[in-house]
């Protein structure tokens, strides 16, 4: 009795030890790597990525889903874009085209949301989401806040849905940007501005509560 009692028990031992070993291991969560070229981009909503200055490029492919957030007075402010990088290419007059209505980013169209009226440029902007395209020129950029924020590039782009059209002059930077930026930039009495920056090319758009 013994000695069937400790086969069987000996049968059960090594059963169950077969079974655990043809488990499968638990797969383990690989965290998402950041940008962190100069330590001050963060990972934002819905995996979008806050780009910051960023002189030497990357080794991430491809256009990043980007948000820059800020504050102009009570205004809260939110642009949503996609981010592409330089990678040695000539962007003004070259990927960038002149003359044309660009997305001013990549993909969708980039959207503007502001929960409180405001002003772009003197211009009245009630509150609300909207999209922001661009037409980049040599000596000046337009600046269009259009109705239509939920579409593919400029692919359905009307100018009889723009909110406003404003000419901005573009400065020259001596600081490369590898990744096309947005800042939303807080200053005194309720003023602010707007800053796009791409390789060494920098817009600033005034914006007032």
């Amino acid at each position: 009795m013994n000695v069937r009692f400790s086969k069987i028990a000996a049968v059960v031992i090594l059963g169950a030890g077969l079974t655990f070993c043809s488990q499968p291991e638990q797969e383990q969560e690989t965290p998402v790597e950041e940008i962190n070229h100069a330590g001050n981009n963060m990972q934002t909503s819905e995996g979008a990525t806050n780009i910051g200055v960023q002189a030497e490029p990357d080794t991430l492919k491809g256009s990043l889903k980007s948000e820059a957030h800020g504050m102009i007075g009570n205004a809260h402010l939110t642009i949503n874009y996609h981010s592409p990088a330089v990678r040695g290419r000539n962007i003004w007059g070259g990927l960038v085209a002149y003359d044309q209505v660009w997305v001013t980013g990549a993909h969708s169209a980039t959207s503007l949301t502001t929960d409180k009226d405001i002003t772009i440029g003197g211009q009245n902007l009630a509150a609300g989401k909207y999209a922001l395209f661009t037409i980049p020129g040599k000596e000046e950029w337009t600046i269009i806040i259009n109705k239509n924020w939920e579409q593919h590039l400029a692919d359905d782009y009307a100018e009889a849905e723009d909110i406003l059209r404003i000419k901005v002059k573009p400065e020259t930077t001596e600081q490369h940007q590898e990744r096309l930026r947005y800042e939303i930039v807080s200053g005194s009495n309720n003023n602010g501005t707007m800053v796009i920056s791409w390789d060494k090319l920098k817009v600033s758009i005034s914006v007032a509560v």
